[in-house]
């Protein structure tokens, strides 16, 4: 009878034989000895992994797997895949411990390194950030309820076709104003008009830079055949009214008297011609009573900015022609409030018969001329007063030339030279000649709670100002032009700024200036044709000339604009109400005045 089979632990059949049995017991105890071996070996392997047992976790039912065959498998034996994966997880794990370690430590080193002035450097940047988000977020609201204050605004009667607010002649003179203030700028209730001011009903648009430096139309320009030959300055007269044109060139000795007058002051400076200006440190200047900015016209060629500035006039307006002609100009008067600029802008003032009384109100209207005038700069007039010839017949004017001279020696003007009509003063380049004046000279020095670096339409004042400004800097010793407009490190440290600061800015705008060129030349050619056989001119060669940059900050836009070779020039105008950087502008040899929008 055949006996039944059995399978031992090992899986090995045993037979009824008792060798076969002793045999395969034997064999199962030797297989048990090398199992308890390597049961001992992988508890020893384990003692050296228990370290690391928290980076990862065993999700396996039971702390060894169990084999198809009945034998436990060691999960971290060398020879198999799994156990190889989880080996090089292990290593990885380490090394992002490792690298975060280093860069944690990292970190602190640099952190308890950064210097003061590093420190400085980061806050000002912050603030800086923190004011353009609120700007920002203020003009996000201001946005915000464009639709509620939505409403038609209607265009403005033909009256008011030269309207300008703040000024009105005739709403002044009722007002009980006289004596030249009634041509000053004031902004009462009455004058904002919230209406669209029209152009004239033959308007057209102005021939090209430089054509239109020398002829503008007469329909553009409210001014009549009797206004252009009447009598004002003495380039107000340089100009010919054609049919519908009027020419401010012609061969007349009048017209070449511009450039012969020009080179007059050169050479009173001691400068071979006016092409040298710019090498004794003249690059801006301020034009009083401009006429029609034929002056500043002339000298534009020799790389020199001319700022002209007249009264408010109603019709035939000076600034207004100046300005179709593609040349800087605005509103100002010496009446009774300061000029819209920091103290120390120019380099140099003219007044060529500007109509401005330089002797009366004892003597305030020079002290203004003082404070916008450089260290070192010039002040130039031309005016029948100053004829020795004709003051020597007539004894009220020799007294009013007498103390027009007596005063500019106070305000430490040195005259360097006297010819014609024409006399040429230069500005003391050291502070020191003010504390060397006999005792009591007038007009005294403003104490720093007068002396306002950057004021805006305040009443005149009785002293010397612009001696505690931080830009007292002779022009003769500053970079000359184009050199100026890149200020060095020491040059910037005295507005609170890092050169990379200016850098930075510059690049924006240059990216920003192709950018509008790409975008408005198709406009340009469409709406401007160039003549036959013209070749094609760069934009904005043909159209754009007068560029207004209503927050011009450190000048970017400006120096943007020069670089990329654009016919332009650019009204720099910085906001009352933001930081104060217009000092900045006038020192980079730009333009700009102070206004709030």
């Amino acid at each position: 009878m055949p006996r039944p089979l059995h399978r031992g632990v090992s899986g090995i059949r045993v037979s009824g034989n008792s060798n076969d049995f002793w045999d395969a017991e034997v064999k199962d105890n030797t297989e048990k000895e090398d199992l308890d071996r390597n049961h001992s070996s992988s508890q020893s392997f384990l003692s050296l992994r228990s370290p690391f047992r928290f980076f990862f976790q065993d999700n396996s039912p039971s702390k060894y797997g169990v084999t198809e065959n009945g034998f436990t498998a060691d999960p971290f034996g060398g020879g198999t895949p799994r156990s190889r994966h989880r080996l090089t997880m292990l290593f990885l794990k380490l090394s992002l411990v490792v690298i975060v370690i280093l860069a944690l430590t990292g970190s602190f080193w640099w952190t308890i390194s950064i210097s003061t002035s590093s420190r400085g450097h980061i806050f000002r940047g912050y603030r800086r950030l923190q004011e353009q988000l609120v700007s920002d977020l203020w003009d996000i609201g201001e946005l915000s309820l464009g639709p509620s204050r939505l409403k038609e605004i209607e265009f403005c009667s033909e009256e008011f076709e030269n309207y300008i607010p703040c000024f009105n002649v005739s709403e002044n003179v009722a007002l009980g104003y006289s004596d030249g203030n009634e041509y000053d700028r004031l902004c009462g209730h009455g004058s904002r008009k919230s209406c669209l001011v029209l152009p004239p009903v033959n308007y057209k648009i102005p021939l090209r830079w430089p054509t239109g430096k020398e002829v503008i139309w007469v329909a553009n320009v409210k001014i009549t055949g009797q206004e252009v030959f009447s009598s004002g300055s003495l380039t107000k007269r340089m100009m010919m009214l054609e049919e519908d044109q009027i020419s401010f060139r012609s061969a007349s000795l009048m017209f070449d008297g511009v450039e012969d007058y020009s080179h007059q002051i050169a050479e009173m400076i001691g400068l071979r011609n006016e092409s040298n200006l710019i090498q004794a440190g003249v690059r801006t200047i301020l034009d009083i009573g401009c006429g029609y900015g034929s002056f500043g016209a002339h000298l534009f060629s020799k790389q020199l900015l001319t700022m002209c500035i007249a009264n408010y006039e109603s019709s035939g307006s000076q600034v207004q022609l100046t300005l179709e002609r593609g040349l800087p100009a605005m509103i100002g008067s010496f009446n009774s409030k300061q000029l819209p600029y920091p103290s120390l802008s120019f380099d140099m003032l003219h007044c060529a018969r500007c109509g401005v009384d330089w002797d009366k109100k004892d003597g305030i209207f020079l002290i203004e001329a003082d404070r916008v005038l450089k260290p070192g700069g010039y002040f130039v007039w031309t005016s029948p007063l100053t004829n020795v010839h004709t003051f020597l017949r007539d004894k009220e004017k020799q007294k009013r030339w007498n103390f027009v001279r007596d005063f500019a020696e106070n305000l430490c003007w040195e005259l360097i030279s006297q010819q014609d009509e024409t006399v040429v003063w230069k500005k003391t380049n050291k502070k020191s000649c003010y504390s060397s004046r006999k005792p009591g000279s007038f007009p005294p020095i403003c104490s720093k709670g007068q002396d306002v670096e950057s004021p805006y339409y305040r009443p005149l004042q009785n002293c010397i100002g612009g001696t505690n400004s931080r830009q007292w800097v002779p022009i003769e010793e500053g970079a000359t032009w184009p050199f100026r407009s890149n200020l060095n490190k020491n040059e910037l440290e005295l507005y609170g700024l890092h050169s990379e600061e200016l850098v930075v800015d510059t690049a924006n705008y240059k990216t920003a200036v192709r950018n509008y060129w790409s975008l408005l030349s198709p406009l340009i050619f469409s709406d401007h044709p160039k003549r036959p056989g013209d070749e094609d001119p760069s934009p904005p060669y043909n159209m754009f000339r007068n560029v207004l940059d209503m927050n011009a900050r450190y000048g970017g836009f400006n120096a943007a604009l020069l670089e990329a070779g654009k016919s332009v020039w650019v009204m720099n105008v910085v906001p009352t109400t933001g930081p104060n950087y217009l000092p900045l502008v006038l020192d980079r040899g730009y333009i700009g005045v102070f206004h709030n929008w």
